[in-house]
């Protein structure tokens, strides 16, 4: 039966001063003072108290999902699924997690550990906070989704900072910190349509912007990813050991698909002699910074923004990843067997390689036209 409500009704929330709040069946509506209206829930399950909110209605949040929520809670208790303390378990927030996750995957010889503290430190910390790791819920998940969509965050930024969640809450299982995993985490759809990459001319006007732009790190950072197809992560935390130019390699300890030997070009060893040259005895990292934790440069989307605009293109369309794209399908549109690129561009499978070789048709003509000339020929001898 529906649980009616002469409290918080849609008249009685208009009406509602600054300040004030109407309680109603474990559900709490509050009118901030920036006129915005936010919903939490209190109530007991199984003995224990639960307290959250909800969200607020800026965020599209209404009075029926935080009975959703409530519903979700005592349907997960009736069915001992609830994860409420057994013993004595440890009960972290949401942040302690995080900073005790980074710690033990160091340990532990973890992968993408820049990348994974960048997202958890900018996105995710900043949004769950001091919420208890052992009450995250399939419902956060959702508000977290919709809250980063709002943002402009495209999909598949929102998925990669959605595996972070997943792997952090299936190493607190394996830890002991959690009995079972509390929340399913359903990763968004992304776009699958068309590569971008910058053209020959394109790649010219880019550069030129980037030697005069007054970030030192912009020119060389565009110039390696251009180089190499090197992801932007795996470029910014190159250590200056790593760089042989005698074997024309840079190797990347922890990049996406394990450990590799980054093929370079002999231009970019000339390019790379002249930094290591005029190198500090002490510099670690070929971007350093002395305001980073990690010693080295993590964000350098503000600059590469400015570069793409003052090169007279589009920010919103040529992004940092857009270096990779352009580097991998000018290899492909030169003829290039997929598995070396495959080799160059340390992508796990041949199969997310291949994708490249659908995009654009110019070399695809050329194959057929080279097929045009074959049977020609062969009609003319017959």
């Amino acid at each position: 039966m529906a649980i009616k409500f002469q409290k918080i009704t849609r008249i009685n929330q208009r009406n509602l001063k600054l300040g004030e709040t109407l309680e109603e069946h474990g559900i709490t509506f509050e009118r901030l003072k920036n006129g915005d209206g936010r919903y939490k829930v209190n109530i007991m399950v199984d003995g224990q108290r639960v307290h959250r909110v909800v969200g607020k209605e800026s965020e599209g949040v209404t009075r029926l999902q935080a009975e959703e929520l409530i519903s979700t809670f005592r349907t997960d208790a009736r069915h001992g699924r609830l994860n409420l303390p057994k013993g004595r378990k440890l009960q972290f927030t949401f942040a302690d997690a995080a900073k005790k996750y980074l710690l033990k995957i160091e340990e532990e010889g973890g992968k993408d550990i820049t990348a994974k503290t960048y997202r958890l430190e900018q996105h995710l910390v900043p949004f769950f906070g001091e919420q208890s790791l052992t009450k995250l819920c399939t419902f956060d998940i959702e508000r977290y989704k919709k809250h980063r969509l709002a943002a402009k965050a495209k999909p598949g930024t929102i998925n990669r900072e959605l595996a972070v969640i997943s792997h952090l809450v299936n190493k607190a299982v394996d830890w002991k910190w959690l009995d079972h995993k509390p929340c399913n985490i359903k990763r968004l759809k992304e776009d699958s349509g068309r590569i971008v990459y910058l053209t020959a001319e394109q790649i010219a006007k880019l550069l030129d912007a980037a030697k005069q732009d007054q970030c030192p790190y912009i020119y060389p950072f565009i110039v390696i990813g251009l180089s190499t197809s090197m992801r932007r992560m795996e470029i910014l935390s190159i250590q200056l050991k790593n760089i042989d130019l005698n074997k024309r390699v840079i190797f990347i300890p922890k990049a996406k698909a394990g450990a590799r030997e980054q093929p370079i070009t002999q231009q970019l060893v000339v390019f790379l002699k002249n930094y290591l040259e005029i190198a500090k005895p002490e510099q670690e990292w070929l971007f350093p910074s002395k305001t980073s934790a990690s010693g080295h440069v993590v964000n350098i989307e503000k600059q590469f923004r400015r570069v793409v605009t003052n090169a007279g293109l589009d920010p919103k369309e040529v992004v940092r990843h857009t270096l990779r794209h352009t580097a991998i399908t000018h290899l492909v549109q030169a003829g290039v067997d997929l598995p070396t690129v495959q080799r160059i561009s340390g992508h796990k499978t041949l199969q997310m390689v291949v994708r490249y070789s659908h995009q654009n048709g110019e070399h695809i003509q050329t194959a057929m036209d080279a097929l045009e000339r074959r049977y020609n020929l062969q009609g003319e001898r017959n």
